[in-house]
């Protein structure tokens, strides 16, 4: 399926400490219409470095369902409001989606509040 940067859509995954920080997180970003739907899952058990030490931690994931050119402003409105100091903004591209599906992210993000 050949897609132009304005058709393509794209899934944003997120983790926080709490669920709470990932519920206000989804909740703001659907509700400004920049994602079409979020999800909040977990806890989730992550391990990384941080500061030259190996941590394990609870989190929770917030993936975004999105149009691919909404990605800077997410990135953009994740950064202001996300609780770490560099969090998580991974953005996968979507290589198949329903048509129906497809449609109604794209209403969804453009319909006015």
């Amino acid at each position: 399926m050949d897609r132009n940067e304005e058709s393509r859509l794209i899934i944003i995954a997120t983790t926080t400490g709490t669920r709470e920080d990932a519920n206000r997180i989804a909740r703001r970003l659907v509700r400004l219409r920049l994602a079409a739907c979020a999800q909040v899952s977990g806890p989730i058990t992550s391990h990384y470095w941080w500061e030259g030490t190996m941590e394990e931690a609870t989190e929770w994931q917030c993936k975004l369902k999105a149009p691919a050119s909404n990605y800077k402003a997410i990135e953009q409105e994740l950064m202001a409001i996300h609780p770490y100091e560099v969090p998580q903004i991974i953005a996968l591209p979507v290589k198949e989606v329903a048509r129906p599906f497809e449609e109604w992210i794209k209403e969804s993000v453009s319909s006015a509040s």
